[in-house]
C-alpha cells in the first residue's frame, strides 16, 4: 500500500472511495464540512436520512453520491472531538480502513486528519494513524496454503486541511514507514513458530540485517565461547535444548566517528519455553513460541534504525536460547556462577529469562561500556496479572530515563506503567546456599524479576520493559503486536535531539 499526502483539493480528484469524519451531533470535520458547501448540503442530507450518530468508530457506506466523483463514500464516527482518546483515535482509523478494505476499493481518499485527539499535535496524531494504517495491512500468512484474501488498497491518499503542515507530515511520514517496517519484522518473527524461529535462525536474521546498512556489524557467540567465558546463568538454560544457544549482537553506528555507544537494547530471545523440567501447564503452552518477542523487538527497533538512518550509536543484544527438559536440563536447586562472578540458586527452571538476560547485561557492559541500558522481556505473568494486555511495565532506577521512556510510550500510544523497584524487595531474593534465588516467592513477580536483573547493571543508566502482557495477543486475535518498537523507536529518536 502506498500513502500519499494531498490538500483538500483531493476531495474532487476521481478515486474508488472517500472517508470522511462525522463526529457527534453531525459534526463536521473540515474535509466533510468543505464537501458538504460544494454539494449544497448533500452530506448532512445523508445525516439526517440514515441516523447515523457519529459515535467513534461508527461507519456508513453510501454509493453514488451525486457530485462526489469516488463510488463509495465512507463516513467514520469521530464522536466527541474534546474528549477522543488516543485508543479511540486509533478505533477510527482501523474501522476506516476495514470499510475501504471489506469494499476491495484500490484508491482511496482519507478526510480524517483533522478529527484528533486534543492529547496530541496535529503532526503526533499524524504519526499515530499512519502508522495505525501501516499495522492494519499485516497478515501472518506463511503457513497457509490458501492465504487470506483480505484485501490491501493499493493507494490511501492522506488529505492534509492544513497546507502549512504539509512539509513536517511528509517527514513524519518518512519516520513511520521505518517505524512500521521494523515493527512488521517484529511481528514476523514473534509469529513464527518454535521449530522454525530458532536461535540459529534468529542470528540468520541478524546477519541480514547487516546486509542492509554498512553502518552495522554482527557478532554471534555459540555455546562453546559462552562457556569458556563463564556465562553459567545462559548455559543453565541453553543446555536442556538440542537447539543451540545464541548471544548476537548487532552494532549499528549511525555516528561512526563518535566513539561508544549510546543505548543498549537487550531482548529476551526464548524461541520456546516449556519452563524446563519446572514444566508449564498444557493449556497455552503453544504462545510460548511468543517467548521471543524481547529479542524479535531489538531486531524491529535495528530495522527502524536501519531504514530512517538515525544519527545514533546503538548496539543491539539478542539473548537466544531454548528452554527444555532433557537429561541435561538444569534442576531446580543447581547452583550456577553468572559471567558476573556472583552465584544464582535457580529455584524455579520456568524463571529462564531473568538468567540468560544477566549474563547478556553482563557482557554488553563488559564490551561496550553505553550510557543507557534498556532490556526488554515477555519475563514475568505477574505483570499480565497487574496491568493486562494493555500497558507494558516499567522498571527503572533512575527517574529521568523512567519519565522519558513513558513519555515516548505517551507518544506512540505503546503506554507503559512504572512499577516500584525499592530496595525492600530485594530481600525476597535472599538464598542460604548462594548470592541470590532466581525467584522471590509468590508475590510480586514482576518487581522481583526486576530487581533481580538489577543487580547485574552497574555504571549505566538502566531500565527493564516487562512487555509479558503486550507482546502479544491471545485467543481469536492471537499473534504478536510488534511493541514495544514504537515507544523504543521514538524514544532513540528523541535522544538525538536531548
Amino acid at each position: 500500500m502506498r500513502l500519499h499526502l494531498k490538500t483538500l483539493a483531493a476531495l474532487n480528484e476521481s478515486h474508488d472511495g472517500l472517508i470522511l469524519g462525522i463526529g457527534t451531533k453531525q459534526h463536521l470535520n473540515t474535509a466533510a464540512a468543505q464537501l458538504n458547501e460544494s454539494l449544497d448540503g448533500a452530506i448532512v442530507r445523508i445525516l439526517d436520512q440514515s441516523g447515523f450518530e457519529g459515535k467513534t468508530g461508527q461507519s456508513l457506506t453510501v454509493y453514488q453520491v451525486p457530485g462526489i466523483q469516488a463510488p463509495w463514500l465512507i463516513l467514520i464516527g469521530t464522536g466527541n472531538s474534546e474528549e477522543l482518546t488516543p485508543a479511540q483515535w486509533v478505533k477510527m482509523i482501523q474501522a476506516a480502513y476495514k470499510a475501504a478494505s471489506d469494499l476491495k476499493l484500490n484508491s482511496v481518499v482519507f478526510g480524517l486528519l483533522d478529527s484528533t485527539p486534543p492529547v496530541f499535535n496535529p503532526i503526533e496524531a499524524f504519526t499515530l494513524a499512519s502508522r495505525t494504517l501501516r499495522e492494519c495491512t499485516y497478515q501472518f500468512n506463511t503457513y497457509k496454503s490458501q492465504p487470506s484474501t483480505t484485501h490491501t488498497p493499493k493507494d490511501l491518499t492522506l488529505v492534509v486541511a492544513d497546507k502549512s503542515l504539509l512539509t513536517n507530515f511528509k517527514q513524519a511520514l518518512h519516520w513511520t514507514e521505518a517505524v512500521a517496517e521494523g515493527t512488521a519484522l517484529c511481528r514476523q518473527l514473534g509469529n513464527l513458530p518454535g521449530n522454525v524461529c530458532t536461535p540459529n535462525y534468529l542470528s540468520e536474521q541478524a546477519q541480514h540485517l547487516a546486509k542492509l546498512s554498512k553502518k552495522v556489524k554482527i557478532k554471534v557467540l555459540g555455546e562453546a565461547q559462552l562457556e569458556k567465558m563463564g556465562a553459567g546463568a545462559f548455559m543453565a538454560v541453553s543446555r536442556g535444548s538440542n537447539e543451540e544457544g545464541r548471544l548476537v549482537l548487532i552494532e549499528y553506528r549511525g555516528v561512526p566517528n563518535q566513539k561508544g555507544i549510546s543505548v543498549a537494547l537487550i531482548g529476551k530471545g526464548i524461541t520456546f519455553d516449556s519452563g524446563g523440567i519446572s514444566i508449564k501447564p498444557a493449556a497455552g503452552m503453544d504462545e510460548m513460541k511468543f517467548d521471543m518477542c524481547g529479542a524479535a523487538t531489538v531486531m524491529g527497533v535495528m530495522r527502524t534504525l536501519i531504514r530512517a538512518e538515525l544519527p545514533i550509536n546503538v548496539v543491539g543484544v539478542l539473548a537466544c536460547a531454548e528452554n527444555m527438559p532433557s537429561g541435561n536440563a538444569t534442576r531446580p536447586g543447581d547452583i550456577v556462577t553468572t559471567l558476573s562472578g556472583k552465584t544464582v540458586e535457580i529455584l524455579n527452571t520456568d524463571a529462564e529469562g531473568r538468567l540468560v538476560l544477566c549474563d547478556a547485561l553482563t557482557y554488553t557492559q563488559q564490551q561496550y561500556h553505553p550510557d543507557i541500558v534498556i532490556d526488554i522481556a515477555t519475563l514475568t505473568g505477574a505483570c499480565v496479572v497487574a496491568l493486562g494486555k494493555v500497558t507494558s511495565g516499567l522498571f527503572s532506577s533512575d527517574d529521568a530515563l523512567a519519565d522519558e521512556l513513558l513519555e515516548a510510550g505517551r507518544l506512540t500510544h505503546d503506554t507503559a506503567w512504572r512499577l516500584p523497584l525499592a530496595a525492600d524487595y530485594q530481600e525476597l531474593l535472599d538464598s542460604p546456599a548462594a548470592d541470590i534465588a532466581n525467584i522471590g516467592g509468590p508475590t510480586a513477580g514482576a518487581i522481583t524479576a526486576a530487581c533481580f536483573l538489577s543487580r547485574f547493571v552497574e555504571g549505566s543508566r538502566w531500565a527493564h520493559l516487562d512487555i509479558a502482557g503486550t507482546a502479544w495477543l491471545s485467543g481469536t486475535k492471537k499473534g504478536a503486536t510488534g511493541r514495544p518498537v514504537p515507544l523504543l523507536t521514538e524514544f532513540l529518536k528523541r535522544q538525538i535531539h536531548a
